[in-house]
C-alpha cells in the first residue's frame, strides 16, 4: 500500500469471477482521492486496475462535474472534494458524495481518519 491507497488484489473476488463490481471506475477513483488527497494518479491506476490515462480522464470528469478540485502544491497535485455534491444518476441523486464515501470508507471527507481509512 502506498499513500493510503490499497493496491488492487489480482486474486480478489471480482478478478476471480471476471465479472462486475457495484462501483464504476469513477466511484473507485473518487474513493481513492477521498482516502488520500495527495495520492499520485499512477497509484490510483494501480489500485483500480486501469491505465493512468484513464484515471486522468476520470479526474477531469470529476473536476468538470464540480466534485473534485485539483490544487497544485509544488510539483504535486492535491485533490479537494466537494462532499455536498449530489450523486449524478437520478436514482442516486437524493444522496451526496459524502453519503457514498461514508458508506464505502466509513468516514466523511475532511474528518480525521477519512484520508487514511482502511
Amino acid at each position: 500500500m502506498r499513500s493510503g491507497v490499497p493496491r488492487r488484489a489480482a486474486t480478489g473476488a471480482a478478478a476471480r469471477s471476471g465479472s462486475w463490481t457495484f462501483l464504476s471506475n469513477h466511484g473507485h477513483v473518487l474513493v481513492c482521492l477521498a482516502r488520500d488527497p495527495d495520492v499520485r494518479l499512477r497509484d490510483i491506476a494501480d489500485a483500480v486496475g486501469i491505465t493512468e490515462r484513464a484515471v486522468q480522464k476520470i479526474v477531469t470528469d470529476l473536476e468538470v462535474g464540480g466534485i473534485v478540485v485539483r490544487e497544485r502544491h509544488g510539483r504535486r497535485n492535491r485533490y479537494r472534494l466537494h462532499p455536498e455534491s449530489p450523486l449524478r444518476h437520478p436514482v442516486e441523486s437524493p444522496r451526496t458524495v459524502a453519503d457514498l464515501l461514508a458508506m464505502v470508507i466509513g468516514a466523511k471527507p475532511g474528518r480525521p481518519g477519512a484520508a487514511k481509512a482502511r
